[in-house]
């Protein structure tokens, strides 16, 4: 499948908001949306947004409806999710994905987004965006300034060149390792298994990160993806933030020592300490753009996700 890439963003286009997943904090989506007209943009809601159906934001067909009439919507040039939190794999199987591949636009999200990201690219070939969303990181307080500035490369085609000025890395395999970037979320990449969007990482440079997971089942996610052939498939490995993934038992391997077991197992080109997931500041990335990442100078260097 071919490569579709989003046109970019211009100071004074409109984009929607939605909630495909759970419902959002509305006060700080609220401040979220004002960042985003601090951008140059303007900005329709989608109409579940502020719709709470237990731990989702209105009922699948609402949340659905949403989705379509934001990519059929030519006025609207980027679609960003409110939050994550649970549901958005509900619609993935009633997704009309010729709707959204006749009109590519800009998808921002992580965390249960996960699965709306691979759905879409494997159908689709669209590239999505990895980044931190409105309601649940943008509009805090605390937002770390690179996290708000990921947002720039949707309005400019620039490469996405991450080193050791973000964080601290660690080599864990060494080598060089080109690909596309697929994955995100940990427990979204394997809720993938055994159905129609399987996650593909043939020759593909794997993402993985999650948040609030034990070790032992950090282990247990790692050895299904071992088994289903999805790290042999591999051609090399990111390790994002596992945050707040500690043991709540006495006898336990720590995350670090369930990592490793895997990563060195799979022998593939693969670094650790990358802020994108569950952190802040979050590093934005578009996921399905051609990457290479590179132990020599501990580097992940990704092509622009946009025209």
């Amino acid at each position: 499948m071919s490569l579709l890439k989003p046109n970019r963003l211009h100071i004074g286009d409109t984009v929607g908001v939605i909630a495909p997943a759970s419902p959002p904090n509305q006060k700080i989506l609220r401040k979220g949306i004002e960042f985003l007209k601090g951008l140059g943009l303007r900005v329709k809601v989608g109409r579940s947004v502020n719709k709470i159906y237990g731990y989702l934001a209105g009922s699948d067909e609402e949340r659905l409806e949403d989705l379509h009439a934001m990519f059929l919507d030519s006025e609207v040039k980027a679609i960003f999710c409110a939050c994550g939190g649970y549901g958005t794999a509900r619609l993935a199987a009633n997704i009309d994905y010729e709707i959204i591949k006749a009109n590519p636009k800009i998808l921002w999200g992580y965390s249960d987004i996960t699965f709306l990201h691979t759905a879409i690219r494997q159908e689709t070939g669209m590239i999505t965006f990895h980044g931190p969303m409105l309601g649940s990181d943008i509009g805090k307080e605390d937002t770390h300034t690179l996290s708000k500035q990921g947002f720039q490369q949707l309005f400019a085609s620039t490469k996405i060149s991450y080193t050791e000025r973000f964080s601290t890395l660690e080599t864990l395999v060494e080598g060089i390792a080109s690909g596309e970037l697929v994955g995100g979320n940990l427990s979204l990449i394997v809720s993938t298994l055994g159905t129609p969007f399987e996650i593909d990482t043939n020759g593909k440079i794997l993402f993985i990160e999650d948040v609030n997971e034990e070790p032992r089942s950090v282990d247990r996610m790692l050895n299904q993806l071992k088994m289903a052939g999805k790290l042999k498939d591999v051609n090399g490995i990111v390790i994002g933030d596992f945050c707040d993934c500690t043991p709540n038992r006495e006898l336990t391997l720590t995350l670090e020592e369930v990592i490793n077991h895997y990563v060195l197992w799979a022998n593939k080109p693969a670094i650790r300490g990358f802020m994108m997931g569950h952190c802040n500041p979050h590093i934005s990335i578009p996921l399905g753009a051609k990457a290479v990442l590179n132990t020599n100078n501990k580097s992940l260097i990704v092509e622009s996700g946009i025209e």
